[in-house]
C-alpha cells in the first residue's frame, strides 16, 4: 500500500514497552504509526500529522489522557479514539464516555481484540466521514440570554453588536459551555485550552474573562455568566 493511503495511528502512552509493542503490531496491519510518550507532544503531533485514529492512555506526564482527550474534543468531535488505561474503575469510563472517547480498553488486554477494536472504528469513522458532528458536545450555535455564538462562523451577536472570535476564544468558549455549571479552575483551563504551555500565564486566562464579560454581560463588573470562583478559577451558568 502506498504510505499516502495508509490510515495514520496516533499512540500516546508513555510505557515504553507497550508504545513500541502497539507500534510494530500496528506496523505489521499496513497502519502508519507514531509515538508520543507524554500529552503534550500528543498534542503537537495531533495538530501536525493528523492522524486517522488516536490510542490514548490516561495516566500520562504533565497532562493527562482525559484532559487530552477534552482538548481534541474542542476541535475534533469525529475523530476516533480509544482509551487504553490500567484505570479500569466503571467512573473512569463513565468519565471517558462523557469526555467523547469511542471505545475504551483496560490494561492488561487483549492484542488480537486491540486490533479489531481499532479496525472497527477506522472503518466506522469512514462511514460518517460525510456526516454531520457529534452532538455530545457544542453544536453550530449556542444561546444564552440576549447571546447567541455562531461556531461556525466564529461570530459572536452579543450588547456590543456583531464580534468576530479568535480561534483561542472559541475553544475557551466551547470548554466552558461543555462544562456549564461547574467549576473550571485556572490549571484545568489552560490544559485542556492550551494544551498545557508553560507560557500561558493564569494572567493570560484572567483576560480572556474579561473579554468574555465585556462580549455578553450587561454589566462586566457584576458578571452573571462568567463568575469568578473564590481564587479557584471561573464558572459559566445560565437559566
Amino acid at each position: 500500500m502506498d504510505d499516502s493511503t495508509k490510515k495514520r495511528i496516533l499512540i500516546i502512552e508513555d510505557d515504553t514497552h507497550i508504545a513500541e509493542g502497539l507500534q510494530l503490531n500496528l506496523t505489521m496491519q499496513d497502519y502508519e504509526v507514531a509515538i508520543a510518550a507524554d500529552g503534550v507532544t500528543g498534542l503537537q503531533l495531533w495538530k501536525e500529522w493528523r492522524p486517522h485514529l488516536i490510542v490514548l492512555d490516561i495516566m500520562l506526564p504533565d497532562i493527562n489522557g482525559l484532559h487530552v482527550l477534552q482538548s481534541i474534543r474542542l476541535e475534533d468531535d469525529r475523530l476516533p479514539i480509544l482509551i487504553l488505561s490500567a484505570k479500569a474503575a466503571s467512573d473512569d469510563k463513565i468519565t471517558g464516555l462523557s469526555f467523547g472517547v469511542d471505545d475504551y480498553l483496560s490494561k492488561p488486554f487483549n492484542l488480537e481484540e486491540f486490533l479489531l477494536r481499532v479496525k472497527r472504528l477506522l472503518t466506522r469513522a469512514s462511514w460518517h466521514s460525510g456526516a454531520e458532528d457529534k452532538t455530545g458536545w457544542v453544536g453550530p450555535t449556542y444561546e444564552f440570554g440576549s447571546n447567541r455564538i455562531d461556531f461556525t462562523s466564529a461570530t459572536a451577536y452579543c450588547k456590543k453588536g456583531q464580534i468576530q472570535l479568535t480561534e483561542q476564544e472559541i475553544k475557551l468558549l466551547k470548554l466552558f459551555i461543555a462544562n456549564k455549571g461547574k467549576i473550571l479552575s485556572r490549571s484545568k483551563l489552560q490544559e485542556i485550552g492550551w494544551g498545557y504551555s508553560r507560557d500561558t500565564t493564569t494572567r493570560t486566562m484572567d483576560n480572556f474573562i474579561v473579554r468574555f464579560r465585556k462580549y455578553f454581560e450587561d454589566n462586566p463588573k457584576k458578571p452573571v455568566y462568567f463568575k469568578s470562583h473564590r481564587s479557584v478559577g471561573y464558572i459559566f451558568d445560565h437559566d
